[in-house]
Formats: C-alpha cells, sequence, structure tokens
C-alpha cells in the first residue's frame, strides 16, 4: 500500500534546527543559508529551532554560540521566541501519549549490542533495520525484563510505502517496515529520539519545507508517517549534497579547517565564506566575497547539485 503525501499549500515556512553539540562548521553553514535562500525565495519565512534534546551533550553556551555565529553570517530568523527543545519534553509526553493510547508504542530491552549483531539486517547505508525481536515479548515477558533494565519505546512501522518527490533527488519511494523496521521514540534514560521531537516541531511550528544534508533522505519516510498519524501536514523536503572530503567521509565538527571558529579567526567576514558556499549550491560559477542579502536575488533552486561536494582540506586559503 502506498500512502499519499500531504502537502500544505499554504505560505513556505522554512527551517534550520541545529545541534549545539559543538561549534558550527561548513556543513552547517552551506545548510543554513540554503534553507534561508529557499524560504527566503519563494517570499516565506525563515524559522530556527535548537535540537538540544540531550542537554549534556547540548549545553547552553554552544546554542548561544551558534545564535552569535548566524549573526555574524547575516543569516536573519523571523521567530523571535527560539523553541528548545529541552524545554518542550511535557510536548513531546502529549504527543507521546497518543502514540501509547493507539497501540502504536512498545517497551524494547534490546541492548546496542545486541542490535548490531552479525545477523541483523542493515539498510544500505549501514543503519541497522530492527527486527521486532519486543515486539513479540508477552505481558508476562515485559514485567520481568523491567526488573532488570529500563526499557527503551519503538514505535510501529507497518509494512506500507512512503513515497515522496525530493526537491534536490526526485521520486523516493521507502517501505517503512523493510527500510527502517520499529524506530525508537524516546530511549531508556526517558530522553525523547529525534524522529519524534522533530517531527512534532515541525507539525506545531507549520514549517511547510525542510531543507537539509541528504544523509537524512531515508529519514523523511518515518517522518512523514509520524506527521499522518499525529495528524499534520507533511512538508516538502529537499536533501543537500553532502559536502565530503577528498578520501570521501563527511565533513564534520573535528575538522578543524572547517569549523566556523577557525574560520572567523582567517577571513576578514563573512563575505568570502558565503560566496564560496553559493559556488558549491551551483549559484555561482567561481566564488566571489557576498551577503547572503546579495546571493537571495541570483539563487535558482534548480541550480543546486545533486551528488556530493568534495571540498579540498585547504579550501579557506583561496577564500
Amino acid at each position: 500500500m502506498t500512502k499519499k503525501v500531504s502537502i500544505s499549500s499554504q505560505k513556505t515556512i522554512g527551517r534550520f534546527a541545529p545541534s549545539p553539540s559543538g561549534r558550527m562548521h561548513l556543513g552547517n553553514i552551506y545548510t543554513a543559508l540554503a534553507a534561508w535562500l529557499c524560504a527566503k525565495s519563494a517570499g516565506g519565512k525563515f524559522l530556527l529551532r535548537i535540537e538540544d534534546l540531550d542537554p549534556v551533550r547540548c549545553p547552553r553556551a554552544n546554542a548561544e554560540q551558534i545564535l552569535s555565529d548566524l549573526e555574524w553570517l547575516g543569516i536573519t530568523w523571523d521567530n523571535p521566541d527560539i523553541p528548545y527543545q529541552s524545554e518542550r519534553t511535557a510536548v513531546y509526553e502529549k504527543y507521546f501519549k497518543q502514540l501509547t493510547d493507539k497501540n502504536l508504542v512498545y517497551p524494547c530491552f534490546c541492548s546496542r549490542a545486541q542490535l548490531h549483531v552479525a545477523d541483523a539486517p542493515h539498510a544500505s547505508d549501514g543503519r541497522v533495520v530492527y527486527a521486532g525481536t519486543c515486539r513479540r515479548l508477552t505481558a508476562e515477558e515485559v514485567r520481568e525484563k523491567t526488573k532488570q533494565r529500563k526499557p527503551a519505546a519503538r514505535l510501529i512501522l507497518p509494512d506500507t510505502e512512503i513515497s515522496f518527490c525530493d526537491g534536490c533527488y526526485g521520486p523516493q519511494s521507502f517501505n517503512l517496515a523493510r527500510d527502517w523496521g520499529d524506530i525508537i521514540i524516546r530511549r531508556s534514560d526517558g530522553v525523547f529520539a529525534y524522529q519524534l521531537a522533530v517531527t512534532i516541531d515541525d507539525g506545531l511550528m507549520g514549517v511547510t519545507q525542510v531543507v537539509r544534508g541528504s544523509d537524512l533522505l531515508s529519514s523523511a519516510a518515518p517522518q512523514i508517517y509520524l506527521f499522518q498519524i499525529l495528524g499534520f501536514d507533511a512538508p516538502e523536503y529537499l536533501h543537500l549534497p553532502m559536502l565530503i572530503t577528498h578520501d570521501g567521509a563527511r565533513l564534520a565538527k573535528r575538522d578543524k579547517a572547517a569549523d566556523l571558529g577557525f574560520l572567523r579567526e582567517q577571513l576578514p567576514g563573512p563575505e568570502p565564506l558565503l560566496g564560496y558556499i553559493a559556488c558549491l549550491l551551483g549559484q555561482l560559477s567561481k566564488p566571489e566575497p557576498l551577503k547572503a542579502t546579495d546571493i537571495l536575488p541570483l539563487f535558482n533552486q534548480k541550480k543546486i547539485p545533486g551528488h556530493d561536494i568534495i571540498i579540498p582540506g585547504n579550501f579557506w586559503e583561496n577564500l
């Protein structure tokens, strides 16, 4: 069975939702600028949200640094009250209860090691597809296991095709059971998981356009399903090509030369960096210093490349 995606026809509302687990790097800035350009070029709004579900890994000081860096870059947002996920537990509780009341959630006692055993099914990206082991536990087995270990909570994903058209990669289709398996929506320590929180927040914020990296392309499928069962319209998706190193690894916050703190020390202002990113996004034939507002009238979403982009290790030397 294929479910059609409900796409809202209202005014474009885009968003950038960074996780403050460290300083922003080139990939984060690339995503933020692309999301801002996509929303603003459509005459829409651009919202900011801080995804700090785990406050231990995401201290508030890091979030404040992100706000400062975005201001330095000239990437503005339209919501003065920025949602912090760490402050929204009660909101997630409400929707979690809706799912449990519909008998769509069950406790899972599997350890990380158990999930990565040799015969566990894997998706093409290496992600473990859960085999549904704990879904088959009896009430008595659940009671006994709870005495030994606090369970996580999994959402049952049906044998259903989710199809959508990505703004960069075109038509996509995923079978929830085959490509994902039942997903964790609350960890054993009580922290709500990304898939649930991001869907609730996008739904409540009225987001109609999600621009993010292609590493999250398949995540659109379970999120679309969650939008449907929670009563929200699904947004449109545009997944950006990944920025990778010469050896094929994706850029990460540990790459010093791509760290915004390092880049700010090397550059006189944000314009050379923004012009370089505009070139990566296919908007310029060669890099030139530009403000974000200078790039906006040049922006054409169709020019975004549909393949991963190699970033030289010394890219900043030529900015």
